[in-house]
């Protein structure tokens, strides 16, 4: 047998490098590259094989290990989890700032493998600089925070165990019903320390996605219960994306008249304008979706983890004899709610139903005038508020009409948390599959520009916005840096309402005058903040960093700053200002937010009450 006499860095790295994956007959490359940031536990070994040795994997440098994380995720978001970056850091602080990243990896069901460096497997040195010591069990070090939030987790003691544990991690990474983050721990020393290497183990591995087809009892049950059923409707989620089942979806729709609304993750699957298409579903869902699914009778989710959101925390759908049917690759995700699940590839699930249900000769109940007239009453409600003019100042929903109206849909915008999941979810009108990239399963602020970047990354000939709040971009703004030297042009649009205003909102709608959430000075007499905003010029922040920069407080502003951005041949940022509290608000709709029993103010009393009243309304399942 032959080998290779390789570090177990090196090995890692050529290991990398031949692994490919196969969908319908295409073949692409797998890992396009590794982000890092080097510190003492990965500069002297990962960081060394990277430099000496030659490969067709790209190297970036990152600014914050969170951030070139969530860079990485987006990246294989917007690929279709097809292709994926890892992602390095040192032992410690620099492995830890990947956490939440790893979090929102798995939450989303999107491949990321996280490389971070540990502590000494020899322990010759212990304690180390940021090692941790748990006094009961020496074996812990700070990446043991990653089991919890990895799909599969390992640490290399020895330099052989690479091998089997990079089996298992491409085994998770290349599983659409299992991926997530992988997290391979690869102590300091080991990284350095060589080894024997069959040269079997660098021979190019092509792992097949394989569209898995549903099972005839499942199609069969499936096909019984929306049989028997006369308003049914769909609800479109990630996994369309994934699948790239757009046409599968419309065919089903179209071939049955079943009206369509989307989650957050399944957004720009159906272009807004198609007569079937309802909207956003649930507590960010559009009137018409949210007013449909009341009277729905049978609801056939495609693709979704059915997160709180998407169902309103389960009070969106009030039919008494209402049924469920889940098409999803994920058995987990399946089994939410109580229905029959089709566990398949959503392209192969709805060309199996359409075919089935076909043969029956099955038709949907719709009225195609009143779900006309349903879409044309929303239509109306989105142009009120993309046209919505205050005495003073902009409104939220005005300035995401105005780039709504600027783009020709062949943008990708991306954003993640605060109010504007909710407006984009509502009333953006995206018109082409992969152009709505939100980040809403983990809803993690800061994603937002380190999002922008890695999904520029993935689509360089397409226009990539961050839409952000100033809140969010405190948070995390550092990959604009990476941008700028990776010469890849993400534009940022800030929108400045001074603060957390989203839960700022919350509070109030539950009884609370609101508290800690704006960014305000200090009040010397209160010694609250509720003096004056804190001024930010966020435009002159960005200029240092060597961004292009515009500020715009007016439409006019607005329309040309938008213009300049477009012809920036750099990153660029616009500032926005616009007034607290301007964004869309639920259509009937609900979030389920627990709200104090005991409480002195009367204002929280009587929202514990009415949040009561709505718990026991919603489903318990």
């Amino acid at each position: 047998m032959s080998v290779l006499r390789l570090t177990m860095a090196q090995a890692l790295l050529k290991f990398l490098d031949q692994q490919y994956v196969e969908r319908d007959g295409q073949e692409r490359k797998f890992v396009r590259g590794v982000m890092g940031i080097f510190g003492h536990g990965n500069v002297l070994g990962l960081g060394e094989a990277l430099e000496q040795e030659v490969r067709d994997l790209q190297f970036i440098q990152g600014k914050n290990e969170q951030g070139m994380a969530h860079a990485a995720i987006a990246y294989a978001k917007q690929k279709n989890r097809l292709e994926i970056f890892a992602c390095t850091s040192s032992i410690g602080p620099g492995a830890l700032n990947m956490v939440t990243a790893a979090a929102t990896a798995t939450v989303n069901r999107i491949p990321v493998l996280l490389l971070p460096g540990d502590i000494f497997a020899c322990r010759q040195p212990d304690p180390v600089l940021q090692q941790i010591e748990h006094p009961m069990d020496y074996t812990i070090s700070a990446n043991d925070a990653f089991k919890p939030v990895s799909k599969y987790w390992d640490r290399i003691t020895r330099p052989e165990q690479l091998m089997s544990a990079m089996m298992q991690a491409m085994r998770v990474l290349t599983d659409p019903a299992e991926t997530g983050a992988v997290t391979i721990c690869l102590p300091q020393d080991v990284q350095t320390e060589a080894y024997d290497y069959p040269e079997h183990f660098f021979a190019k591995r092509v792992h097949v996605v394989d569209r898995t087809p549903p099972s005839r009892t499942a199609c069969d049950k499936a096909v019984q219960v929306i049989a028997r059923k006369k308003k049914p409707m769909i609800i479109a989620g990630g996994g369309v994306h994934y699948a790239e089942a757009y046409q599968p979806l419309l065919q089903f729709a179209e071939s049955f008249g079943i009206p369509i609304a989307e989650t957050q993750a399944g957004k720009s699957a159906v272009p807004w304008h198609h007569p079937l298409y309802l909207g956003g579903i649930g507590t960010t869902g559009s009137l018409a979706a949210n007013r449909y699914a009341k009277e729905a009778d049978v609801i056939i989710c495609v693709g979704t983890r059915l997160g709180d959101f998407a169902t309103a925390s389960k009070s969106a759908f009030q039919h008494p004899d209402v049924e469920w049917v889940h098409l999803n690759i994920n058995n987990f995700d399946a089994d939410k709610i109580h229905g029959v699940k089709v566990v398949a590839d959503a392209a192969e699930a709805l060309t199996a139903l359409t075919v089935s249900l076909t043969s029956i000769g099955y038709e949907a109940a719709c009225d195609m005038t009143a779900l006309s007239d349903l879409k044309e009453e929303w239509e109306r409600e989105v142009d009120r508020l993309y046209a919505q003019e205050l005495t003073q100042g902009l409104s939220q929903t005005r300035v995401l009409g105005e780039i709504n109206r600027f783009m020709d849909g062949s943008e990708v915008i991306v954003a993640a948390a605060g109010s504007l999941p909710g407006d984009l979810h509502r009333l953006w009108r995206a018109e082409r599959p992969k152009s709505y990239h939100m980040e809403y399963g983990f809803s993690c602020m800061g994603y937002e520009v380190a999002g922008a970047f890695g999904a520029k990354l993935a689509a360089p000939d397409q226009e990539v916005y961050a839409i952000i709040g100033d809140g969010s971009y405190l948070m995390l703004h550092s990959e604009l840096v990476t941008s700028l030297q990776e010469g890849v042009k993400i534009t940022v649009i800030l929108l400045d309402n001074h603060g957390f205003q989203c839960i700022h909102n919350l509070q109030k709608e539950h009884g609370s005058d609101g508290f800690g959430n704006e960014f305000r000075y200090r009040n010397n007499e209160t010694g609250r903040l509720t003096g004056d905003y804190v001024a930010i010029d966020y435009a002159a922040h960005a200029r240092s960093m060597g961004v292009a920069a515009y500020s715009a407080e007016n439409i006019d502003q607005l329309r040309e700053a938008l213009q300049q951005a477009k012809q920036e041949k750099r990153s660029t940022l616009i500032a926005v200002q616009v007034v607290p509290g301007t964004n869309s608000g639920g259509y009937e709709s609900w979030w389920r937010v627990d709200v104090p029993e005991v409480s002195s103010s009367e204002k929280v009393q009587h929202a514990h009450q009415l949040m009561r009243e709505r718990t026991d309304r919603a489903l318990k399942i």
